[in-house]
């Protein structure tokens, strides 16, 4: 099998020359290039010395090198893939979130009003949304939902793939929201070396509170695309900054594409704060904490009357998903309105989800606002049960 990257990304889009702004030429000396305010930010209370006045660096190659560094170093293919080529931080494309990230992987290959995503539900919604908005045909192939596995059904993917030329993308959260599970790395192989028409994008958000990421593997598929964030395991969502691991080609490519100064500098001094060894020795020990207190969550809530002692899906994410009564959605919606507005505790109801009838997605909080949760959910869903 040959991938032809070419025959994939949008003509325009592939022969893009990307905008060339001010700051990829000087950063230091009296900068009189880029019209910027070189009296300092307004309000005056900032301090100069921020440079919030100036642009942000476009590039963010000394984190894109630590990410890719740590990568390298966590990854699982060091011993059976050892002749990997390891990251590097041309490996990487940042954007706003992975929202962003989603939305310039689709108009990179995707005709409008001519070619295709694939999905697989019960997934995230953006992939649909963005296709949407970009007048492309969302194509849906779900998850294997009947044994609660949530796994890839990769026979049936591969056929409707090379069934349909026109699908471009093939989607998969790994672990899934709202599932929690993490897709198994053969499947995901399969189907990287079963397909050459169009890109295999992993979505892992949550890939730190189980490990694994496919992100290394970039290196030998180039068909591969992988997504993952700073908003999770960081626990930096206010900042906005997802990351696109691929080949360095394509890279090259979504890189062309993106605004020129699209990761601002306050969000770029956390990030690079965040990807220091110190730091990301405090990220790991905090998404161990999270995956304790997610047991013991488990354990306390499958207990109650009214709750399935199966919980759905997987433990792969900082999440569980439980099953109300059987599946009883009315109750399940009922017990995510009481909570929500009498004891102040927010859950997400995710009954309307492939698989997820009459079931709450419960984030894992802190060891305080898991006690208040587990003491409301005892309370009200005792209420609910008596009615």
């Amino acid at each position: 099998m040959t991938f032809d990257l070419q025959k994939i990304v949008r003509p325009k889009i592939y022969n893009l020359e990307p905008y060339r702004c001010a700051r990829d030429d000087f950063t230091d000396g009296i900068l009189l290039d880029a019209n910027e305010n070189a009296h300092g930010p307004t309000p005056k209370e900032l301090n100069k010395d921020s440079q919030l006045h100036r642009y942000p660096d476009p590039h963010q190659v000394e984190f894109k090198e630590a990410m890719a560094q740590y990568r390298n170093k966590t990854s699982a293919f060091k011993t059976t893939e050892p002749e990997l080529t390891p990251l590097s931080a041309q490996n990487l494309c940042l954007g706003v979130g992975s929202d962003e990230s989603i939305d310039a992987i689709i108009r990179a290959t995707c005709v409008p009003a001519k070619e295709k995503i694939l999905v697989m539900p019960p997934t995230y919604s953006m992939y649909s949304v963005c296709a949407n908005i970009n007048d492309i045909e969302v194509v849906q192939c779900p998850l294997i939902v009947s044994d609660n596995s949530f796994q890839v059904d990769t026979e049936k993917v591969l056929t409707m793939l090379h069934a349909d030329p026109l699908i471009k993308l093939c989607f998969i959260t790994s672990p899934g929201n709202p599932t929690g599970v993490k897709i198994d790395t053969d499947r995901i192989i399969s189907l990287l070396e079963n397909w050459d028409n169009g890109l295999v994008v992993v979505d892992e958000a949550y890939i730190d509170f189980c490990g694994g990421s496919t992100a290394p593997l970039v290196t030998k598929y180039p068909n591969l695309v992988t997504l993952q964030t700073l908003s999770k395991s960081f626990g930096l969502a206010g900042i906005r900054l997802g990351m696109t691991f691929a080949s360095s080609q394509l890279s090259n490519i979504l890189n062309a594409m993106k605004a020129p100064y699209n990761i601002s500098r306050m969000a770029a001094s956390y990030a690079l704060t965040a990807v220091q060894q110190n730091n990301l020795q405090l990220m790991e020990q905090t998404t161990e904490s999270m995956n304790i207190e997610q047991r013991r969550l488990l354990k306390e809530l499958t207990a109650l009357d009214g709750v399935d002692d199966q919980y759905v899906g997987g433990l792969d994410a900082n999440f569980i998903l439980l099953r109300i009564n059987g599946g009883d959605n009315e109750m399940a919606k009922q017990l995510y309105y009481t909570l929500a507005t009498i004891s102040g505790v927010v859950v997400r109801f995710r009954g309307t989800e492939l698989g997820c009838t009459g079931c709450l997605r419960i984030t894992v909080g802190t060891e305080e606002e898991n006690n208040r949760l587990i003491t409301e959910f005892k309370k009200t869903l005792a209420q609910l049960m008596k009615k």
